[in-house]
């Protein structure tokens, strides 16, 4: 069966930038005489390897009382917003418009929307009735690649098909004033928000191919990161052994996976991973033994961006394809289950 080929890589990021000084200035502000252990905890904003991220609300909109109301507004006007500017960008690095697209896939976390974003969008962006669409919820950072993956499989099915995968993400609007827990400390130290988008068919001449596509659910994890839902909104559940266990964990799950896929981790010539924070990339680096150094385009969009969730990973993949690929590449992401998702991508030879 012919491989999906990714015609286009694009990101996008909201307006409103957040320094990583000014958010622990913040939280500060919000937290200290209320939370024990705070001065402690905030020194998470100093080791996290973020200097700033972007919000689709500026930092003075978290001050007020914040409920369900509040923030699935800002989820979906920041949410389609995000969308337009990634498929757009998407679809022009590919040549296309919106109303070639067969299929979309729509991957976001951090809010609900019925219709999905693709629907709220479809007359601004100029979907065709007849478009198919795929959103997808629940898969957190592991979004992107598992997306990929989703869209990959929809183009092989039906060969000469458009489908366009977009990952939307607004963590900020989780932020919780009212949560007093380390978790939701350590997340405001991380999280931002952005989109990114691909374009994918097996119709093209030559271009990046998804070689294969493998996940791992590790059992009894569910503690380990997802969404608690209450009165207030969304609220993260955020395990501290997350690096811990990727250390011991991800490795010998990515070498399972590679096997399945008739691989091994000697054939990959560069790794592209999802950057949940410093500690994270650290793990990732001693867990698939990657010379210290070969993550630095994973450390720098951590630095600009923070951890954007599912888009993180695309933000990383965009400067790997300027830089020039290998001719095979490594994607990797965890995400809430606790899972592992990978795809292995073919440059041409």
């Amino acid at each position: 069966m012919q491989k999906a080929q990714i015609l286009s890589v694009a990101t996008a990021v909201p307006p409103f930038v957040i320094e990583q000084h000014d958010a622990a200035e913040f939280l500060n502000e919000t937290f200290a005489g209320r939370f024990p252990d705070f001065d402690r905890i905030a020194g998470v904003f100093r080791t996290a390897g973020i200097e700033r991220r972007r919000s689709v609300k500026p930092i003075e909109w978290f001050l007020q009382p914040l409920g369900w109301p509040e923030r699935t507004a800002a989820y979906l006007e920041g949410g389609s917003a995000l969308f337009v500017a990634a498929a757009r960008r998407a679809l022009d690095g590919a040549g296309l418009s919106a109303a070639a697209v067969d299929t979309v896939v729509t991957v976001s976390s951090t809010g609900i929307a019925t219709p999905g974003l693709e629907a709220l969008v479809a007359t601004e962006l100029g979907f065709r009735p007849g478009i198919e669409r795929v959103p997808v919820f629940g898969l957190g950072c592991a979004g992107g690649v598992s997306g990929l993956s989703i869209a990959a499989r929809l183009a092989q099915s039906r060969p000469g098909s458009i489908v366009l995968l977009v990952a939307v993400e607004t963590c900020t609007l989780s932020f919780r004033a009212d949560k007093l827990t380390k978790a939701n400390i350590v997340a405001s130290a991380l999280f931002g928000d952005g989109a990114a988008a691909c374009v994918l068919s097996t119709d093209a001449a030559e271009g990046l191919a998804v070689e294969s596509t493998e996940q791992h659910t590790w059992p009894a994890t569910l503690d380990i990161m997802g969404w608690s839902v209450d009165e207030e909104g969304l609220g993260v559940i955020f395990d501290r052994s997350i690096p811990v266990f990727a250390g011991e964990h991800f490795g010998p799950a990515v070498h399972g996976m590679l096997a399945r896929s008739g691989l091994t981790l000697r054939q990959v010539g560069r790794f592209v991973c999802h950057p949940g924070g410093a500690k994270v990339v650290s793990a990732l680096e001693r867990a698939l033994a990657i010379p210290q150094g070969l993550l630095a385009d994973e450390r720098a969009v951590l630095a600009e961006f923070g951890n954007m969730s599912a888009p993180t990973v695309f933000f990383v993949l965009e400067r790997a394809l300027k830089a020039g690929l290998p001719r095979r590449t490594l994607l990797t992401a965890m995400g809430p289950g606790f899972s592992a998702s990978i795809a292995t991508l073919l440059a041409p030879a």
